[in-house]
């Protein structure tokens, strides 16, 4: 077995030293575009300011014959684009196509001080991990590159939600995991053909209220994809990583895309992907606390102390116990609200104006 210590060398001479903790960065919206496609590619400067993550997309959206086209366009938009704050992402084809290596091989070496994070689709085990772990090495390495580049992982296969603990802890490259509903259903047999999303089939029904075992019972539409969420959230958080929700496919319904993105917060998501500029202002709207969620965070806060004090015992506010433990969910919302104020000058205007409500 090789000693922890050797997790934190680089796995290639000349590589840099890998990251020992995983920044948080604003990533509330991973929105995606067709580097390969001109009118997406026209749209990439006035996107930057509107996005916490730009994502070249290289595999499923993009078809065989332009898969070349599709990398090239990437490099040129990375070599051309100021991002400023905004990440720039790219998800490369699957392990086991045939232009991933070249993708790597790329992407790497022309604009690897430029991208953030690579994405991995359809991760099996944490051996796919290892595997881009010491390809990405050896290619910092030739390129000359100062800082490693971090991997993300989409769970879209019934053997990587199996193996998700694993996965989430395989390098300290891993950034995060993302939920990559469609595959995933696919994989698992799933009779269903949305892209994410609820089911009308998926359901529960009240109990019948007489001899009548079909009038008056009410039907409740469950989540198919709350298990999943769950332990994707909770192997990330283990691993020091970042858990998403990925696509929901029906650009129409607005209203169920939020109710989606939204559950996946509450589980502990803390970002969505994006594949319509519809849904950037969605994701952007759900995955940032309300300006009255923060404000009661910081009056608990203030009336306990921060999580650090432990045993700081219980306080009353407004009628609701508040102790340690919810001063620590608290202090989650407002270290939340302070990350998305440095980015969202107008966020963090109405963050301070209803926290300076909440106090007086």
């Amino acid at each position: 077995m090789r000693s922890p210590k050797d997790f934190f060398r680089p796995l290639a001479v000349g590589a840099p030293e890998p990251v020992r903790q995983i920044p948080f960065r604003p990533s509330r919206m991973i929105h995606f575009f067709d580097p390969g496609n001109e009118k997406m590619v026209a749209k990439v400067p006035d996107m930057v300011p509107r996005t916490d993550v730009l994502l070249g997309n290289l595999e499923d959206a993009v078809a065989a014959d332009r898969k070349e086209i599709a990398r090239a366009g990437l490099v040129r938009i990375a070599k051309e684009t100021d991002f400023a704050d905004t990440q720039l992402w790219t998800r490369v084809n699957s392990l086991d196509s045939p232009w991933v290596l070249d993708d790597l091989l790329t992407l790497v070496t022309e604009i690897g001080d430029r991208l953030d994070v690579i994405m991995i689709p359809k991760v099996e085990g944490p051996e796919d991990i290892h595997y881009v772990d010491r390809l990405l090495a050896q290619l910092e390495a030739r390129a000359g590159l100062d800082r490693p580049l971090l991997v993300h992982a989409i769970l879209e296969t019934a053997s990587g939600v199996a193996r998700v603990e694993e996965i989430a802890a395989a390098s300290p490259r891993m950034q995060g995991i993302s939920l990559g509903p469609a595959d995933l259903a696919a994989s698992r047999r799933m009779k269903t053909t949305r892209v994410g999303g609820g089911h009308p089939g998926y359901l529960v029904r009240s109990d019948p209220t007489g001899d009548d075992l079909v009038q008056g019972r009410a039907t409740y539409q469950q989540d198919l994809w709350h298990y999943t969420v769950a332990r994707m959230v909770d192997a990330c958080v283990a691993a020091g990583i970042l858990p998403y929700y990925g696509p929901f496919g029906d650009i129409r319904d607005t209203v169920a895309c939020e109710d989606q993105f939204r559950n996946a917060y509450l589980l502990g998501c803390v970002g969505a992907w994006s594949l319509h500029p519809a849904q950037i202002a969605i994701a952007k709207k759900v995955f940032s606390p309300e300006p009255a969620e923060v404000a009661w965070a910081r009056r608990v806060i203030a009336a306990m102390g921060s999580a650090g004090d432990a045993g700081t015992g219980a306080v009353m506010l407004d009628g609701k116990m508040q102790d340690d433990a919810t001063v620590k969910q608290c202090q989650v919302v407002a270290d939340l609200a302070d990350e998305l104020a440095g980015r969202d000058p107008e966020l963090a205007a109405s963050y301070e104006q209803a926290t300076k409500e909440a106090l007086a």
